[in-house]
């Protein structure tokens, strides 16, 4: 992997030097906006119910708040990725310790549940299996946030267009004939859009890659 150029991380490094100001109210709904899904989707496959995942954010928000302070960015240390994965999987095994019948009910659910399996598969947070669930999980969320910001920067009919026939893969003549464009128009609109949604995608991915140097 081609090492992040500091222009590429400067946003995020920045936010993560603000946080070390608790008041600073904006930057810390930015990090939640930013992780905060990530984190309840990683709880949810490692067996945690749908409260107890609301709980583990803010555990784990809690956790960088108490850490941040002695922050210091360091790209030869683990990548912020990894650190927060860490802090996670405390949580979670926090979680699981004040809660131990939970991770029971939830092995106890239909096989049918596509959830489920992925639990089967990682019972335990620290397992080999529960980083590719974190990595799943964090691919995701950066296309997320790379759409966030296409949406944000495109028109309502034109993000309507590229989500349906680049995100969801709808066949063009569908796409068209749901949305009473012309076929050249999908077309045209997936070429213009793209590209752009990429390079957005590629620059979250350096920019979330920041690097603290403990674990709590």
């Amino acid at each position: 992997m081609v090492p992040p150029r500091p222009d590429t991380l400067e946003t995020r490094v920045s936010l993560l030097a603000r946080l070390k100001d608790w008041d600073d109210h904006a930057s810390w709904r930015e990090f939640h906006d930013t992780y905060g899904r990530l984190i309840h989707n990683f709880a949810l496959k490692q067996g945690v119910a749908e409260d107890g995942a609301k709980d583990i954010v803010q555990e784990t928000l809690l956790s960088v708040a108490k850490a941040i302070r002695e922050f210091q960015y360091d790209p030869q240390k683990c990548s912020f990725k990894s650190w927060l994965l860490s802090v996670t999987r405390n949580r979670i095994t926090d979680h699981f310790r004040r809660h131990p019948r939970e991770r029971e009910a939830r092995r106890a659910t239909p096989a049918s549940s596509i959830r489920t399996a992925t639990v089967e598969r990682a019972p335990d947070p620290r397992s080999l299996a529960s980083e590719d669930v974190w990595e799943e999980e964090w691919r995701n969320n950066v296309m997320e946030l790379a759409l966030e910001k296409l949406k944000a920067h495109v028109s309502t009919k034109h993000f309507q267009i590229f989500f349906l026939h680049v995100i969801r893969q709808q066949p063009t003549a569908k796409v068209a004939k749901a949305l009473g464009v012309s076929i050249g128009q999908v077309y045209l609109v997936k070429h213009r859009l793209k590209g752009a949604f990429e390079k957005a995608a590629r620059k979250l991915q350096l920019e979330l890659e920041a690097s603290p140097e403990r674990v709590v």
